[in-house]
């Protein structure tokens, strides 16, 4: 599996916040709690020091996860994704075969930006990865813990 991560330059942007936000005010709040914790004594048992340090552990983790996706990241320019098939950054309107009257339509997106209440969907999910290569007018069957889906690809165009 290739190592790109790829973004839109949204979704880049919002990483470098969040980065941002780790690396100027979530380290040192938690350098303060720390401190703070240290300061009761006996460190052997003291719950205070134990989260706090715990917090740490997992702000670094994420500290470390951003950077190793911004260094991976390609940047993908939406006016440049071709429509002929499913892609990443390609959004599609599908019709449910198993209920005629209803369309649902899907972005496709990395991971990273998933939002399913935004009706953005990884391109690793169940759904994102029947998806993918398809054209206009295909029918796909995909299994989901639920069951099986079946749909109709009606359009691929760019939001």
């Amino acid at each position: 599996m290739s190592d790109r991560i790829y973004l839109t330059r949204d979704g880049y942007n919002r990483l470098k916040d969040e980065l941002h936000v780790l690396l100027h005010e979530t380290r040192k709040e938690v350098l303060e709690k720390i401190a703070e914790a240290r300061s009761h004594g006996d460190l052997s048992e003291n719950a205070e020091y134990d989260a706090a340090r715990e917090e740490q552990s997992q702000t670094e983790a994420r500290i470390a996860d951003i950077e190793h996706k911004l260094a991976s990241a390609t940047i993908l320019d939406p006016k440049q994704i071709k429509t002929d098939k499913v892609y990443i950054l390609t959004s599609v309107k599908l019709k449910n075969l198993d209920d005629q009257n209803e369309t649902i339509e899907y972005t496709l997106v990395s991971s990273e930006e998933a939002d399913s209440d935004l009706g953005k969907i990884s391109v690793r999910s169940p759904v994102g990865k029947a998806l993918i290569g398809k054209t206009v007018g295909e029918k796909v069957g995909i299994k989901v813990p639920s069951g099986e889906l079946h749909y109709e690809i009606l359009e691929i165009f760019v939001k």
